[in-house]
C-alpha cells in the first residue's frame, strides 16, 4: 500500500504538468486574447500594446510557456488579468465553498442512494422496488437546473424556509480563519452565523444530492444483486444469521467498491463542474469562478482553477484507492 501511494505521489507532478500544459496551449490556440475584451474601452493602440507587454502576450508562445512553467514550479499562479487579484487568494475564497457543497451533496446522495438501492434488492419485484427504480430513472432524467428552481419555488418562495442565493446572509459578521465556514464558525462560536450558513447551503446541496442519488441507487441495486447470489452470503444465511446482518455486514461491504468509485469521481466532478447549481443559487464557488474566467478569457484564472481541480481529482482517487484496502481485506492480502 505504501509503495503504491509513493508511486502515485511520484506521478503527481507529471499529471499536473500535463494538465497545465494542455490548458496553456488550449487557451492560446483559440483566436484572440484577453486584451480584446477591453479593446472597446481602450482605443489607443499604443496603450493596448503596453497592456500586452505587461502580461507578456507580445512574446512568442514558447517564451510564454517557459515563463508559465517557471512560475508554476515556484507555486506562483500569477494575477487575474481582469481584476489583478492573486490567483491563490481567489482559490482560497472559491475552493472551500465548493468543497463544502460537494461534501453535503455526497452525504445526501450516498445516504438516499444506498438506502434506496438496498431496499430495492431486499424487497424485489414489489411496489417499493418498482418505486425506487422509477424514482432513480426520474432523478437521472430531470435537469439539475429545473430541480433547483423547483426547490427554490417550494422552500424559498412559498414556505420561506431557506434563502434563495448566496453563501451566508447579508450583514452577518464572521471571522475568516480557513474559509471553511463549518469549521470557522464553530471554532469562533458564532452560532447565529452558523444557522445562516446552513440555511444557505442546504438547497444547493440537496439539488445536487437528489440528482446524484439516482446514480447511486441504481449502482447499489446492481452491485447488491450480484453479491447476494454469492457463496459467502448463502453460507452466512446457513449459519442462521439475521437477515440485516447478512445484508449490512457481509453483502453491503463487498458491494461498496463500485459505489465508492462513483462517489469519488462525483466529488471531483462537483469541484470542477457545479456551474449550473452555483448559477441557479448564486453560490460563490469554483464552477462560477471558472466559467467567468473562460468568458473573460482570463488565462490566469482558467489555468489556476483547472490545476487545482486536477489536483483535487488526483488526491480523491488516491483516497478512493486507500478506501479500497480498508473495505476489501482481499486487497490487503500479500500475493
Amino acid at each position: 500500500m505504501i509503495q503504491y501511494l509513493l508511486r502515485r505521489v511520484i506521478w503527481l507532478p507529471v499529471v499536473i504538468w500535463a494538465v497545465s500544459s494542455m490548458t496553456f496551449l488550449a487557451l492560446r490556440i483559440v483566436p484572440g486574447n484577453p486584451i480584446q475584451t477591453i479593446q472597446n474601452q481602450v482605443m489607443d493602440r499604443s496603450q493596448l500594446a503596453e497592456v500586452e507587454a505587461v502580461w507578456g502576450l507580445d512574446r512568442p508562445i514558447t517564451e510564454q510557456y517557459v515563463s508559465f512553467l517557471s512560475r508554476l514550479v515556484r507555486g506562483d499562479l500569477g494575477l487575474s488579468m481582469s481584476s489583478g487579484v492573486p490567483i491563490r487568494r481567489m482559490i482560497f475564497e472559491r475552493m472551500p465553498p465548493t468543497i463544502e457543497l460537494a461534501v453535503v451533496s455526497l452525504v445526501i446522495s450516498s445516504g438516499l442512494g444506498v438506502l434506496a438501492g438496498v431496499a430495492s434488492v431486499t424487497i424485489r419485484n414489489r411496489a417499493i422496488d418498482f418505486g425506487v427504480r422509477t424514482l432513480s430513472i426520474l432523478g437521472l432524467s430531470l435537469p439539475i437546473f429545473w430541480v433547483g428552481i423547483m426547490l427554490i419555488i417550494l422552500f424559498s418562495v412559498n414556505l420561506r424556509w431557506t434563502p434563495t442565493n448566496g453563501r451566508i446572509g447579508p450583514g452577518v459578521d464572521y471571522e475568516v480563519i480557513t474559509n471553511f465556514m463549518f469549521f470557522d464558525l464553530a471554532v469562533t462560536g458564532n452560532w447565529e452565523a452558523y444557522r445562516s450558513y446552513l440555511r444557505h447551503l442546504v438547497l444547493p446541496g440537496v439539488t445536487i444530492g437528489l440528482t446524484s442519488a439516482g446514480f447511486v441507487a441504481r449502482l447499489t441495486r446492481s452491485a447488491m444483486l450480484e453479491v447476494m447470489g454469492s457463496d459467502y452470503v448463502r453460507t452466512a444465511r446457513a449459519k442462521g444469521l439475521y437477515e440485516r446482518d447478512v445484508i449490512w455486514r457481509h453483502a453491503m461491504r463487498n458491494a461498496l467498491l463500485p459505489i465508492v468509485t462513483l462517489q469519488g469521481l462525483q466529488f471531483g466532478a462537483i469541484l470542477g463542474g457545479a456551474v449550473i447549481t452555483e448559477r441557479v443559487f448564486s453560490y460563490p464557488g469554483m464552477g462560477t469562478w471558472l466559467l467567468d474566467g473562460i468568458l473573460e478569457r482570463d488565462y490566469s484564472v482558467v489555468q489556476g482553477g483547472i490545476i487545482f481541480v486536477a489536483l483535487a481529482y488526483v488526491l480523491m482517487n488516491m483516497l478512493v484507492d486507500m478506501l479500497y484496502h480498508v473495505i476489501d481485506p482481499r486487497l490487503r492480502t500479500p500475493k
